[in-house]
């Protein structure tokens, strides 16, 4: 999986890491050749007094000395910036991913996971890269070498590297084998816990407000106690891991000195070959150990690769280029334009355009059709929504409506195409929507959903999300229609004052006007708002609703509010999922039980 996740990217950087290979030939050569020439300086300078030697062998020294250093420090330079390119281009592909994949799929996922797979988990494959960069050739070539130049120093101590490098292998490699599944836990343990931690501080008011906070302290106990669990095993396995090591070094360096001694004792190895020795075992121990952390670290990055490609599998979400030759037609051009009689909205009481009425300036020429529209979650055993047709007109303002679960959101979720229908089509001016760019789609729509989210920034960078060159004359109108710029207007810096992450620094009713501010900057010939009038007071909602009426666009609304269905030119009726009525809120009454139960309990049991 790691492999296959780091094929491509290494790749691309193969003249980078031929550079990484020529740098760390020269400086494991360098770093070889020293301990040879110290033991020349000590056996042919030191011990005969010949000082001219001394100082020849120690000018070579020191320019092997800079030259492994200037080698050391270009290796490390590129491998580090290698190391963090594909940690950045990792990143982005998840992030890129997760916005283009699926959403049933990334809502599996889960925010708090997809955050750590992008930071934590992107990390340890950074850091593995890292590593790898910086002892794939030094390591085996330290190793090889060392073992040779031991040979040539004396052959008979070199039977202790043929004992002790298996030993440092089995250490190893017995760590790796059981450390695997104790990331994969750990990793695991850290979604959770970062999950938990993020529910309760976005929750923190309702945890405060029923007095829960003992309980979800308890939770959070469990969560960061079940973590420590994990870390320790990890911990304690890495702190034996350490001692062995260290023991069997210094253990062969023990044996090395006494057998040495004793040959030099006999005068059959001198004391620069028995010093070079020991400075070729260092060598040769500490590339395995080198090694070592390289394949310490693999089964970390493994688990990271894992769940970092489980992200990069999803399934893509809707595509985001048009078909051939698919396109919007053409709108109606600005002003008042007579009412074709198809176009036509009967009467249908108060709050309603009367007959004969021209339709908003600007009405566009296209109708929003949802043609046997099925929709079911993948896995799921019911669908969603069932045999669901309807044809929304030019100019016309339907609001949609249902009890909980009916299928109301998910219905405006495949007309903004964040999914797509399990069957059937959702057509807008007679093109299917699956056949139109996403660009083209989300220019002819605006969609206000049902949670108001903004992003950090300014109210201003918030409105032109749909429109980027919007002007500010254009974010103001949108204001007004949204009644939003009393308040907008009355804040420091206006269109320039701060939006917190989230918009927590605005009441729901404030964020909820924003919103659906930000869904009309551009104009579009199609609004879907859902629930728009949750979090405002009836006074706010009527200017509102008067205000939606008077733009040039068909509108679809979902809500439960009666004010409102009684100012739709039509209602439909959602029931587990199939359409059940469609008509004008009178009419409605007499005909569907479902909406006139609706319709009683949300007035209370008062005449309607």
């Amino acid at each position: 999986m790691l492999t296959s996740l780091l094929h491509t990217h290494v790749r691309r950087r193969l003249p980078s890491l031929a550079l990484i290979l020529a740098f760390q030939l020269i400086q494991t050569t360098a770093a070889l050749s020293l301990p040879t020439l110290n033991a020349d300086l000590l056996d042919r300078g030191v011990v005969p007094g010949d000082i001219g030697h001394v100082l020849r062998t120690g000018a070579w020294m020191a320019a092997a000395t800079v030259l492994q250093l200037a080698a050391s420090v270009g290796a490390a330079w590129l491998g580090a910036r290698a190391a963090l390119d594909i940690g950045r281009e990792l990143r982005a592909a998840v992030f890129g991913r997760a916005l283009a994949g699926a959403a049933h799929e990334v809502g599996r996922i889960g925010v708090s996971s997809l955050v750590m797979r992008t930071t934590s988990d992107v990390q340890q494959v950074q850091m593995f890269c890292l590593t790898m960069c910086t002892v794939m050739v030094t390591a085996p070539l330290m190793c090889l070498g060392g073992i040779v130049m031991a040979l040539r120093q004396d052959v008979a101590l070199s039977g202790v590297v043929a004992v002790v490098a298996p030993l440092l292998a089995l250490a190893v490699g017995w760590a790796v084998r059981r450390t695997r599944p104790l990331f994969r836990d750990l990793q695991h343990r850290l979604d959770v816990t970062h999950r938990l931690l993020r529910e309760q501080i976005t929750g923190v008011r309702v945890i405060r407000a029923f007095v829960r906070e003992d309980h979800e302290r308890a939770r959070f106990d469990r969560a960061n106690t079940g973590l420590l669990d994990a870390a320790l095993r990890t911990g304690r396995l890495m702190a034996v891991l350490l001692p062995v090591v260290l023991l069997v070094v210094n253990a062969s360096t023990v044996v090395v000195v006494w057998a040495g001694g004793h040959r030099i004792a006999d005068g059959t190895l001198r004391v620069g070959a028995l010093t070079a020795f020991l400075t070729y075992l260092a060598q040769i121990l500490a590339s395995v150990m080198a090694a070592g952390s390289l394949f310490v670290l693999l089964p970390r990055a493994e688990v990271s690769a894992e769940r970092i490609r489980e992200v990069l599998d999803l399934t893509p979400g809707p595509s985001p280029t048009a078909a051939p030759g698919a396109r919007l037609p053409r709108m109606a051009p600005r002003g008042p334009v007579p009412p074709a009689a198809s176009d036509r909205i009967p009467p249908s009481g108060a709050g309603h355009r009367k007959a004969g009425d021209h339709p908003p300036t600007g009405r566009t020429t296209q109708a929003l059709e949802l043609s046997g529209v099925e929709f079911r979650y993948p896995g799921a055993e019911e669908s969603v929504l069932r045999d669901v047709t309807l044809t929304v007109r030019p100019g016309e303002l339907v609001a949609v409506t249902g009890s909980a679960g009916a299928g109301k959101s998910t219905l405006l979720n495949l007309m903004v195409r964040t999914f797509d229908p399990t069957s059937g089509a959702v057509r807008l001016g007679g093109t299917d929507i699956r056949a139109l760019g996403r660009a083209e789609l989300a220019g002819a729509i605006g969609y206000a959903p049902q949670q108001p989210h903004l992003f950090s920034g300014t109210v201003a960078s918030n409105l032109r999300y749909a429109k980027p060159d919007a002007g500010d004359e254009e974010l103001w109108r949108a204001l007004r229609t949204a009644c939003a710029d009393t308040f907008v207007t009355g804040l420091q810096g206006g269109l320039d004052a701060p939006v917190l992450q989230g918009g927590n620094n605005f009441s729901g009713g404030q964020r909820q006007r924003l919103v659906v501010a930000r869904a009309l900057v551009h104009r579009p010939a199609v609004c879907l708002l859902d629930d728009p009038f949750s979090a405002l007071d009836q006074a706010t909602e009527a200017r509102l609703r008067t205000a939606l009426a008077g733009e040039a666009m068909t509108a679809v609304v979902v809500t439960q509010r009666v004010s409102a269905l009684c100012a739709a030119d039509r209602v439909a009726v959602l029931d587990e999922g199939r359409l059940i009525g469609v008509g004008p809120h009178a009419d409605l009454l007499d005909s569907c039980p479902t909406y006139r139960e609706i319709v009683l309990a949300s007035t209370s049991g008062e005449a309607v």
